[in-house]
């Protein structure tokens, strides 16, 4: 395949893949996209550490990185990144008693033996990775390494982003929800704009894909724009291509991977849902973020919840009870099990068996060929 975005990174296929997982991201590289390592929450030293692997691994293909450096952050977390020890204590100190409260009881009344969860957050790798310092050192590993692309998840790239990865001769790319954001994002100096819709997993705005895309190709052109939000399918590459689109960015689809490390009772419940088990909700980082829906939600949107915490706070919260969660659900706790989930597009509907990485790429070009030549069948005939 010819487009834009292939040429620039040379690539076989405009197929960009976003995924915690580091043998998802090689795997992906290795049969002709371009894997993209989503590094939030990693200390710098686990990021090297990931990083080294995948330069052993892709064999000297193109691969990216993505970081989340948040323009709005609790005060706490802000402070917090300036202090030299990260400020782990004075963010675990920052979380209201009736958060911990509220928590304790929902390990309670689900029968889900608890941690100590005044420590269970681990802030230093969560709170400091997502403040402007924090995200900083993030940057630097990355940039130190030879990848071809590097990813700001929320917000416009930083200054200090744009100028690194400028100097090394790194693409940046930026995702957006919206045309205004687009625009900033331009501004801000992105070289790539992923427009991501509401159907995708994490963090989304409320307008869908196929309204948003053509919208951004529009507002940025000539600057190449990445598709996001509910593809999974070469069917859905096809469309977004046509709609003006140089690429796809997938990111749910790779849950249910042979590879990928979704705990495997939160990878069952991939497999077994419909694209309307998913719910927009803020328990889980503080921000609006696509997700299974679970009791885990249920209960943080519920009227007793004393309302999640702004960014990187709830984090703190939530992704520190959530290790002992999933592995009590792995041990067969029910309450676990129900408890559980993790962020997810509505495309989980279609995600309904385990493939190789590799396999999902390939199914995807095949059905993105034979979507093309329906298409010019019917403008033949």
């Amino acid at each position: 395949m010819r487009t834009e975005v292939c040429e620039t990174f040379g690539i076989e296929f405009p197929l960009f893949a976003f995924s915690h997982c580091r043998d998802v991201v090689a795997a992906v590289t290795a049969a002709g996209g371009l894997g993209v390592l989503g590094a939030v929450a990693y200390t710098p030293e686990r990021l090297e550490e990931e990083l080294r692997w995948l330069d052993d691994h892709v064999g000297g293909r193109p691969y990216g990185v993505d970081v989340l450096v948040p323009g709005k952050l609790a005060n706490v977390a802000a402070e917090a990144g300036r202090d030299e020890h990260g400020g782990a204590a004075r963010m675990l100190a920052a979380v209201p008693k009736e958060h911990w409260d509220f928590l304790a009881h929902l390990f309670t009344k689900y029968g889900v033996p608890a941690p100590d969860l005044t420590a269970a957050g681990s802030p230093g790798g969560v709170g400091r990775q997502v403040t402007a310092e924090g995200a900083t050192e993030l940057i630097d590993v990355a940039l130190a390494h030879p990848i071809r692309l590097i990813a700001s998840a929320l917000g416009p790239p930083p200054p200090i982003m744009v100028e690194k990865a400028r100097a090394a001769g790194i693409a940046v790319a930026a995702l957006v929800g919206t045309v205004e954001h687009a625009r900033r994002q331009v501004t801000a100096g992105a070289d790539i704009i992923v427009a991501q819709g509401g159907e995708a997993g994490g963090h989304t705005g409320e307008i869908s894909t196929m309204v948003l895309v053509p919208e951004v190709v529009d507002a940025v052109a000539p600057l190449p724009v990445l598709a996001a939000g509910g593809i999974a399918t070469g069917r859905q590459m096809a469309a977004a291509m046509a709609l003006g689109a140089a690429g796809v960015w997938c990111g749910s689809v790779w849950l249910t991977t042979e590879e990928a490390e979704t705990a495997p009772t939160v990878k069952q419940k991939m497999l077994a849902a419909t694209s309307r088990d998913t719910v927009r909700s803020r328990s889980r980082t503080g921000k609006p973020a696509r997700q299974l829906r679970s009791a885990w939600t249920e209960e943080w949107d519920g009227p007793d919840s004393p309302g999640a915490l702004p960014m990187p706070l709830q984090m703190i919260v939530a992704e520190g009870a959530m290790r002992p969660i999933d592995k009590a659900a792995e041990r067969g706790n029910e309450g676990a099990r129900q408890l559980a989930n993790y962020f997810v597009g509505q495309v989980v509907g279609l995600m309904n068996t385990v493939k190789p990485a590799r396999q999902v790429v390939y199914d995807m070009i095949e059905e993105f060929a034979d979507a093309i030549d329906r298409l010019n069948k019917i403008t033949r005939d």
